[in-house]
């Protein structure tokens, strides 16, 4: 990187006139100090933050209850039983169309003994 002595002296003049700017505006809004950059929690506050992280999981989990070991079915057994008919009967057309059809392109036809 290439910079010229002028650059440079222009540079810190910058640097000298943003730092004087901080400092009025700093007395200004009544001593407060510029905002530095990024956070800095004491040791007393980062365990408070953990403490309240946990908490918070833990009323979103509903706390800690035992798990059953038979998982609950999301079909009941009547429905299971209708769904099982509707394939059987798509499985049958599909079948008895293949047949009327011959056998696909590709494929030889099987035949039951």
């Amino acid at each position: 990187m290439d910079i010229s002595v002028k650059a440079l002296e222009e540079a810190v003049s910058l640097r000298r006139q943003i730092d004087n700017l901080e400092r009025r505006l700093s007395s200004i809004l009544g001593g407060a100090p510029a905002a530095q950059a990024g956070r800095h929690f004491s040791p007393s506050t980062r365990a408070k933050l953990a403490a309240a992280a946990k908490a918070r999981w833990a009323r979103l989990k509903g706390g800690s209850k035992p798990v059953s070991g038979k998982k609950k079915s999301a079909l009941t057994a009547a429905g299971r039983r209708k769904l099982s008919g509707l394939m059987k009967a798509r499985w049958a057309a599909r079948r008895k169309a293949a047949a009327s059809h011959g056998p696909g392109p590709g494929r030889r036809l099987l035949r039951r003994s």
